[in-house]
């Protein structure tokens, strides 16, 4: 089964046209559907293990540049966006527990599929948006970049 098969291939409609978020986000997609398929190919929870810290590593740093980025364009949604960042990060440790406690099954794949998969594109597509939006009218107001 192929990555676009499982729903988690990039697409440029999820562009924000900040050449670092863009590349962050290609690499979050890159890295969910690892785990996606990790997850249903039956790897072993040591693989599957891994492949999570990664994603939880990667989207720890990913999101504190994208929260200073909102900092730095003065973003007046920041507050609500760093609880959505926060919220998601508590989801996916509390997915971690659940690999930890009950190893990979059809039901984590399903959780993560729904939990991480729809989350990522939700929130690029809704949140992130207008995070670029708001830089790209902060810009073209103040100047520069």
């Amino acid at each position: 089964m192929n990555k676009q098969s499982q729903g988690v291939a990039w697409s440029d409609e999820y562009s924000l046209g900040n050449e670092q978020v863009d590349v962050q986000h290609k690499k979050l997609f890159e890295l969910v559907s690892d785990l996606v398929i990790a997850c249903m190919d039956g790897s072993d929870v040591k693989r599957l293990r891994e492949t999570l810290d990664f994603l939880i590593i990667y989207t720890i740093q990913h999101f504190h540049f994208e929260e200073e980025l909102q900092l730095r364009y003065h973003y007046p949604g920041y507050v609500n966006h760093k609880t959505l960042h926060d919220a998601f990060k508590a989801t996916v440790g509390e997915l971690a527990e659940k690999l930890e406690k009950d190893g990979s099954s059809p039901e984590l794949s399903n959780d993560v599929n729904k939990v991480i998969v729809q989350w990522l594109i939700r929130h690029i597509l809704q949140e992130d948006k207008k995070i670029a939006e708001h830089i790209h009218t902060y810009q073209e107001l103040v100047g520069g970049s």
